[in-house]
């Protein structure tokens, strides 16, 4: 789920005449073992985060199979009778849990062109009370499609292991900006909010409006992104949006904005979007959101790298909060506006 943070708008033409990428550093997570490599990987990791805020992640240990069974079970999912899809809409979850029909997100206040599935930790529905704070309802059950019974234990699978690449991706990102490593620990400890989407763009929208997904900043910690061979993300550098290949074995890992405000603005959260792919062509990807317990309290990350922060500039049309599950629960009522009306009216502004 995008931050509904907008950024410029585009157009297919803009999108066909962006200039060839830019190379964004490699990083190999397993240099960090390396004794003789790890002061350079460190290095690395820092300019990376510090520069761009977007990196490819090699080196993880997720394997080729591992990757190779999770996208052939995001095409049999979307390949499901339309019927079967709907059976698990997110209409039926007050957790925000399940299928999203194309073109019923919105980034920026308009509709996204692709559908998704989107999943959590697996936990049960939670009983709240009037003076619980209302982010509570973002945990719960998932809805898994009864005709793709393996499904659930894939996708379940495979979020466990991207939270342990994300946990150990951020612990060294944090020593490579000389601050403890283990700073976020409490935060992320025995409940961490965590968060994959299946996603299908389904080619151009008849509109012709090119937006599979506009611009944004993903609002918490740290994104791993898995994409087909298709392509369609473009990251802003320079001024202006550059195509983000697919690199084969790589994640794309992007910071989000409540990192960069953790480090007073040192470390950078940067807008991206996806331009639908043409025609009839189909994109599949899956981004994996690694973020801390609803209830934790987000505060400056100490070190002497403050020295450089240039602070946060804070926008006043999106707002971020301290208490990470208060810009979740934003996040999603501002996304998915019907399933917060129909379960959480009082959070749907009149």
């Amino acid at each position: 789920m995008p931050s509904a943070h907008p950024s410029s708008t585009f157009s297919a033409s803009s999108a066909a005449s962006s200039s060839p990428s830019p190379s964004l550093a490699v990083i190999d997570l397993s240099r960090a073992d390396d004794p003789a490599e790890r002061d350079d990987f460190l290095k690395q990791l820092h300019a990376a985060a510090r520069d761009t805020g977007f990196l490819y992640l090699t080196g993880h240990g997720i394997t080729e199979a591992e990757t190779a069974r999770i996208l052939e079970l995001t095409r049999a999912f979307f390949a499901l009778p339309e019927a079967d899809r709907l059976a698990v809409s997110n209409l039926n979850s007050p957790h925000f849990r399940g299928y999203t029909r194309i073109g019923h997100e919105l980034t920026g206040g308009a509709s996204d062109w692709r559908d998704q599935l989107d999943v959590g930790a697996e936990r049960p529905a939670p009983e709240l009370g009037p003076q619980d704070p209302a982010y509570l309802w973002l945990e719960g059950p998932n809805q898994w499609p009864a005709s793709l019974p393996e499904l659930r234990e894939v996708v379940l699978g495979w979020q466990e292991r991207l939270a342990a690449v994300a946990h150990r991706l951020l612990r060294e990102l944090l020593t490579a900006i000389g601050a403890p490593s283990d700073f976020f620990d409490a935060a992320f400890a025995d409940r961490p909010h965590l968060h994959t989407k299946l996603i299908r763009y389904p080619g151009s929208a008849p509109s012709g409006a090119d937006q599979g997904v506009g611009a944004h900043k993903d609002y918490g910690f740290l994104t791993l992104l898995l994409q087909d061979g298709v392509g369609g993300l473009q990251v802003v550098r320079d001024g202006g949006f550059v195509d983000i290949p697919p690199l084969p074995g790589a994640f794309v890992v992007n910071l989000g904005e409540l990192l960069e405000i953790a480090t007073e603005g040192y470390l950078v959260a940067t807008d991206h979007r996806v331009v639908s792919p043409p025609g009839a062509v189909e994109r599949f990807s899956v981004p994996f959101f690694y973020n801390p317990r609803l209830d934790a309290v987000i505060e400056t990350v100490p070190g002497e790298y403050l020295r450089s922060a240039p602070g946060v500039a804070h926008d006043a049309s999106n707002p971020l909060h301290a208490e990470y599950g208060r810009n979740e629960l934003k996040g999603w009522v501002r996304a998915h506006p019907a399933v917060a009306r129909r379960w959480h009216p009082s959070l749907v502004a009149a």
